[in-house]
Order: structure tokens, then sequence, then C-alpha cells
């Protein structure tokens, strides 16, 4: 397995060892689906435990020395057995990275670790056993020479327990990449030559191999439908919640989720050819790279640790020469306090990881950033452009009024009952809405005969002997049938009350009309509030129709909109605001879910973000975006 160095992506090794420019641990490259065993997270977590229990007796020796009557030589020795397995064993990666930075003339913080606390452990362990050495001058009052087992074991633990917190912190950000691996099925089901199936692992499966999916089951690869039809739930890829329906000759892709029926399906990317596992490598690559601010932090760092030794040589002068009595224990611990204290640890680390654990936990979130340079953008963007479906809305229509035509003898109640009992069997998330709609009145749901459905039209069947149509108003006029082209006022359905209109026939007449709406989320308000509150302007970019769009646009005050807006023209949208010198976000996502102290999400400067399937969006997870470090005024 390739390692890879977070703070210098151009070292690249076979297996896990340190980064002989910083002294970092290396980080694997290839991440499995798999929870991979880490040695060097082990080893760490176990050299921290172990330096601490011992750690913590020095401490308290040192501290309460006096109290407990102890003479010099006794306590220097309980020290040094106490200590020395801290500082040789818990400590040796350490010492291990300090002399790869001499060897490779790459001063960094283990240069200063490694100098600060052997040159406190070794200047106690001379004061224990050769306390001859040391003239009276460097004694204490009471004669005996001071001892830092202490400083060395304390430094020691607390540097380990850095490590342990930032292995950890790489490890979980690593699990956003396995989730996303996860979205794969683990089998698929070929379907052979002579009709028969059988199931074989999704790294056996070829370029042309025919593939079956059922109901619930996700599209194991790339490739396209051949037999069948399905409705496919593909926010993973375009962020809309509702499913896709999907014929014979529609292109599917691995990862997505097959919510009805069962279709054959060809083949045609594999392997690391697919859109998955290409957005597995766009996470990867993204934890990886480098901010602006942390080629500064670099540049910075390679004169800081030069510095440091010099400003700690020129304390130990000082202290030595102007210093009070014993002037070579207070120049030592002026010296070793420097090393220790100035040792660029934060520097190094901050950037690196906040990159690394920001772009994970959007990955879990369901957001893909581009590059750590995106990340920094985000704290100059003034416009935020969202969709409404899915985004402001919660992206379930509900059934929210019903209006019986004139001329019909048939009740609300019944013309839902009849409605549903074609819609049923379909899995139209309209359907889906009216079906709910009669199980929650507890309304009877009639068999029916000879379903047929009409992708993007509607659906008919024979129920309880009537002819029953359902559909929009073209599926309908297709049948021949005349529908109102304005619904008249008594009908009580009005387009304030409803966005979508299902229009029902019943033995080739008109007999009412359904009114279904997307309900605003109830987080949205107050997330437009504390965005609003950060300076950002919200423009709404839809394909909806205008008068929905401007009733939604209207609830929640926002000014902008832009409608009916074909996909492929959202582009050409964005570009028209940032020809206007603005500076655009535009997530396309759930990010009315976000709670206000992670309201500074991913970005770029129009960024190609997508959400995943509908479990990970109804996470607890997905009620935030994600966290950068890199916020605005911060």
């Amino acid at each position: 397995m390739r390692y890879t160095c977070p703070m210098d992506p151009e070292i690249v090794q076979i297996g896990p060892g340190a980064c002989p420019k910083c002294g970092m641990a290396l980080d694997p490259m290839d991440v499995f689906a798999e929870v991979e065993a880490d040695p060097e997270y082990d080893s760490m977590r176990r050299r921290f435990w172990v330096s601490a229990a011992m750690s913590l007796p020095v401490l308290v020796l040192s501290m309460f020395a006096l109290g407990l009557r102890l003479t010099h030589n006794v306590r220097n020795l309980i020290e040094f057995a106490l200590a020395t397995p801290v500082v040789l064993w818990g400590g040796w990666p350490f010492f291990e990275r300090f002399w790869a930075s001499l060897v490779n003339r790459s001063p960094n913080m283990f240069t200063l670790i490694g100098l600060g606390t052997s040159a406190a452990y070794l200047d106690s362990v001379a004061t224990t056993f050769f306390p001859q050495v040391f003239p009276a001058s460097f004694r204490s009052m009471d004669g005996a020479a001071p001892v830092y087992f202490e400083a060395a074991a304390v430094i020691t633990t607390l540097v380990l327990l850095g490590q342990v917190l930032e292995l950890r912190a790489r490890e979980r950000a690593r699990g956003a990449i396995r989730a996303l691996l996860n979205l794969a099925p683990q089998q698929a089901h070929i379907v052979e030559a002579a009709g028969s199936e059988k199931d074989v692992a999704l790294d056996q499966v070829k370029h042309g191999d025919r593939l079956r999916v059922r109901p619930g089951e996700r599209v194991p690869v790339d490739g396209v439908i051949r037999e069948g039809t399905s409705a496919v739930d593909e926010s993973m890829v375009t962020g809309e919640p509702m499913p896709v329906e999907k014929v014979a000759g529609d292109t599917v892709t691995g990862g997505t989720l097959n919510t009805s029926g069962s279709f054959v399906m060809e083949a045609q990317r594999v392997g690391s050819e697919t859109m998955l596992a290409q957005i597995v490598r766009l996470v990867s690559e993204a934890q990886r790279s480098r901010a602006p601010m942390q080629r500064l932090a670099d540049r910075v760092a390679s004169y800081f640790v030069p510095a440091v030794v010099l400003a700690a040589v020129l304390a130990f002068v000082g202290w030595m020469f102007f210093g009070p009595e014993p002037r070579f224990a207070h120049a030592l611990v002026a010296a070793v306090s420097v090393l220790i204290i100035a040792c660029p640890c934060a520097l190094g680390l901050a950037t690196p990881m906040s990159i690394m654990v920001s772009v994970g936990r959007g990955a879990h979130a369901g957001v893909l950033v581009r590059n750590a340079e995106a990340l920094e953008t985000l704290a100059r963007v003034d416009t935020l452009v969202v969709d409404k479906t899915g985004t402001l809305t919660e992206g379930k229509p509900q059934l929210v009024s019903v209006g019986v035509l004139s001329g019909t003898t048939l009740t609300r109640d019944e013309l839902i009952s009849l409605a549903a009992s074609v819609e049923r069997s379909s899995e139209h998330p309209l359907a889906r809405a009216i079906v709910r709609s009669a199980e929650e009145k507890h309304l009877p749901l009639l068999p029916s005969n000879g379903f047929l459905a009409t992708s993007g039209g509607g659906a008919e069947a024979i129920v309880g002997g009537k002819h029953v149509l359902v559909g929009s108003a073209a599926f309908l006029q297709k049948d021949g049938l005349n529908t109102p082209s304005r619904l008249p006022p008594a009908l009580g359905i009005t387009e304030s009350s409803a966005n979508t209109f299902v229009h029902v026939a019943v033995d080739g007449k008109p007999a009412g009309v359904i009114g279904l709406s997307d309900k605003i989320k109830s987080s949205t308000p107050d997330a437009l509030h504390a965005l609003r509150a950060d300076g950002l302007q919200i423009v709404m970019l839809t394909g909806d129709r205008r008068e929905t769009a401007a009733k939604v646009a209207a609830k929640l005050a926002i000014g902008e909109l832009e409608a009916e807006v074909k996909p492929h023209q959202k582009a050409e949208a964005i570009k028209r605001l940032r020809a206007q010198g603005r500076i655009v976000e535009w997530p396309g996502m759930e990010l009315m879910m976000l709670p206000r102290w992670l309201r500074r999400t991913w970005a770029s400067r129009w960024a190609p973000a997508r959400t995943w399937p509908s479990k990970m969006r109804g996470s607890r997870c997905s009620k935030a975006i994600f966290a950068v470090l890199f916020a605005r005024g911060s």
C-alpha cells in the first residue's frame, strides 16, 4: 500500500513510516471498504498510556518531594527509574524523527522535541549519577543540583497524546472514504446467456456483463438499462431527492438506489472507472491537497525552527553569564523551555489536520470539496445560490387539497380512494403521496387490474369496474379528455395552496383534481436568517414553475429568483452572477439543514457539489454540511 505525508504530498513510499521532511506519520493513499489495522495508531496509543501511568508519579514526586521527606539521591533514583522508560521507550519514535531531521537537513517540530527532552533527560542523568562534575555554583541552596526528569517525561507524554489525537482524527477522516466505498454493493447478479443468474463479487464484473438489479438494491456499476423500468434515487449524483424514472436505454450510475422495479443493465464502466470510484478519488485527493495558507505556514516553519534553536542558545548563554545562582541550572531550564514551548506543533499540524477533518466531515454529510483552496475561498463568498426542491423544501410532496368537478357523483374521499387504488402499483413520488394520504385517512384501497404507467405522464387501471386515469393534464388530454386550463374557484384548489396538480378521470370523464405541495423545511427560515446575518445574499435557482417558485421565495423573503431553469442552464446562471463581480457559492444541496455553528460550509467559486443517498441525508450527520476552520472573520 502506498503512503504519503499530509504536509508534504510529494513524499510517497510503500508501507507506513514517518516523513523524512517533517516527521509526521505517513497516511495511506489507498483506502479500502474494510476497516484496516493502523499499527502507527496502536503503537502510539500503547506508548501514551504506559508513559502517562509512569509520568504521573514522577510529576507528583517532583512537586511534593519535601513533604515525603526523601533524600535527593533516593528521589532522583526513583524519578530516573520511572522517567527512563517514558523517554527512551515512549519517546523513541520522536528521537528517530529527530535524527532523520538532522540527516535530511530538514528541521521540524521533532527537532525541537528531541533537543529539549534529550537535554533535560541527559542533564538529569548526569546529576543523578555524577553529581561531582557540577561545580558548587551550579547547585541550589541545599547543595543539590536540580533534575528535570519530570519535564522530560511529561513533555514526552504530552507529545504522545498529540500524536494519538492526530492519528485518530486522520482515521476518522478515512472513515468518510470507507462510507463512500460502502455505497456500492459487494456483489452483483450476472445474467448469463442462458438466462440464469449467479452472484459474483463486484471486482469480478467486466465491461459488457449483463446485471440484474432488484428493487431496494444499489446499482453495482455504471451502465445502461437494457430491459425493464424502474425509479432510481440518484441523489448521490444530482442532489435531487425525487427518484428518476428509468426505461430501457437510460444510463444508471453505480451506487445509486433502485427504489422500485427490477431491470437488467449492461456494465459499461467498472472498477476505478465508475463515477463512485472517481468521487472517492476526489475526496481522497482533496484531503491531501494543500491550501495557500499551508504553503505560507510551511515557509514560516522552515525559518522558525532554526530561529528557535538560536533563541535557546542565546537564552542559555544569557542566563549562564548574567543570571542568578545557580546559573547553569537556570540557563538549562531557560534553554529547554524555549525549545519545548516554541515547538511549532500547531503551526505544522493545524492546516493539514483541519483540511483532512473538514473534507472527511463533508464527505460523511454528502458534500464534495474540490480541493483545500476551495475551503479558503469560502471566506470571500458573498452570494449563496440554492435550489428549491430538497434544499429549501422537504422534497416529499404531500396531499393538501382535493376538488371534485361538477357533474360527478364522487365525494372527495371516494376520489382519493380511486386514485390511490391505481397509484399504489406505482413508485412515483406523487403516487406515493396520494397512497400515503389515503392510508392516513383509512380509506379503502380497492383491487386494480390492467395497471399501465406512462413515464412522465401518469397511470391508469380498472378499479371496481371503472376505468380510472390519474396523471397530468397533458396525460389526460392525450386520451381525448378536456381538462380545465384554469381551475375553477368553486373547486377549492388554488395555486396558493398547492404546487402540483394531479388530474383524475373516471370512465372517460374528468372527475376531479388533487393538489399536492412540497412543504418548506422547518429549519429553512432560521438557516436563511443566519446566512443573511453573515452578509450573504440568497438567490434561488430552480427548474420548477415560476408561480410555484415565487410562492416559496415570497414566504422566505428571497428577493432574487430564477425559475424554469434547465439543469444545463444553471451553470450559465452562475456565470452571469459572477460576471456581476459576485463570489458565488452554489451548493445545490440540503444547505438549510446545517446548524448555525457549522454554517460556514464547503465552498468554491462555483463548486461541483453533490448530495448522497437518502439514508445519509436523513441521518444526524446530514444536519450539517460540515465545519471548516477557515471561517469568515476568524
